[in-house]
C-alpha cells in the first residue's frame, strides 16, 4: 500500500509564518514588490500542494477560484475592505490556498484532535468574548458578530470541524496581522445593508468559512470526475481497436 501523503502540523506554523511575512513586506512595500510577493506565494502554494493528497488539492483548488471571486467583487467593486494600492494583490488568491492549508493542518494536528472539544470550546469562547466586546466599541461591529454565529454554526454541523476549528485560529490571526499592518483596512459599514463593521470583523473566520464549506462539498465531485476522465483516457490508448492503424 502507497503512503498518502499528508500534511503535517508544523506546515501550519511554516505556512503561517510565509503569509505574515509577505504582509509584513507588503506593508511598506512598492506594487512591483507586491507583485514579486504573489509570483513566490503561489511557488509556495505548488510545494504545499504535493504534500496532500488529490481530495485535498481539489479543496484547495475550489477555495481559491471561489475565495478569489469573492474577492474581486467585495474589494475593488464593492469596497467592502480595501487594499493599499486599491487592488487585488497577486499574493492573494494563492494565499487562500495557503490559508485553507494552514487550517487543515492545524485541525488535524495530533494534539487537537485528542482534544477537540476542548479547542472548540476554548475558540468559541475566546473569539465570542472578543465579539460581545467589539459589539460595544465605537464600530459596533455587527458583522463581526454575525460571521461568529456562522462559525459556531459550521463547527457544529460543517463537513469538517476540523478544518474550521484550524481556520477559527488561521484566519483571525491574519486578520489581525493584515490590518494592524495597514495591508488592508475594513470600511466602517457595509455597502449593501449599511450594518458596522469591525476592523478586522471579530468573527472573520465565520465568513470565510463559506470558502470552506465550498471546497469541502465541491471536491469530491471533482476528484470523481477527474479520476473517471484519467481511466477513459488509460482504457481508449489500451485498446487494440483504437491504437492499430
Amino acid at each position: 500500500m502507497t503512503r498518502q501523503p499528508r500534511l503535517q502540523a508544523p506546515w501550519a506554523a511554516v505556512l503561517m509564518g510565509w503569509l505574515t511575512i509577505v504582509l509584513l513586506l507588503d506593508s511598506g512595500g512598492t506594487l512591483w514588490q507586491q507583485r514579486g510577493l504573489g509570483a513566490l506565494t503561489w511557488v509556495v502554494l505548488a510545494v504545499a500542494m504535493l504534500r496532500v493528497t488529490p481530495l485535498v488539492r481539489a479543496q484547495t483548488a475550489v477555495v481559491v477560484a471561489f475565495a478569489t471571486v469573492i474577492e474581486y467583487l467585495c474589494s475593488p467593486t464593492l469596497e467592502v475592505y480595501l487594499y493599499r494600492f486599491e487592488n487585488v494583490p497577486m499574493y492573494v488568491p494563492p494565499g487562500h490556498g495557503l490559508v485553507y492549508l494552514s487550517a487543515y493542518a492545524l485541525g488535524h494536528a495530533l494534539w487537537v484532535e485528542r482534544h477537540q472539544r476542548i479547542a472548540i470550546t476554548a475558540a468559541v469562547v475566546g473569539l465570542g468574548g472578543w465579539g460581545l466586546y467589539a459589539l460595544v466599541q465605537p464600530r459596533h461591529d455587527v458583522l463581526g458578530a454575525m460571521w461568529f454565529v456562522c462559525l459556531v454554526v459550521f463547527l457544529w454541523k460543517g463537513p469538517s470541524r476540523e478544518v474550521y476549528l484550524g481556520a477559527a485560529v488561521v484566519v483571525t490571526w491574519l486578520e489581525i496581522a493584515g490590518t494592524a499592518l495597514g495591508t488592508w483596512e475594513w470600511q466602517a459599514h457595509d455597502p449593501l445593508i449599511g450594518i458596522p463593521i469591525g476592523n478586522p470583523p471579530t468573527g472573520a473566520a465565520g465568513g470565510y468559512g463559506w470558502f470552506d464549506l465550498a471546497g469541502l462539498l465541491a471536491a469530491p465531485f471533482l476528484v470523481r470526475y477527474f479520476t473517471r476522465r484519467r481511466e477513459q483516457v488509460v482504457d481508449e490508448s489500451s485498446d487494440p481497436a483504437l491504437t492499430r492503424g
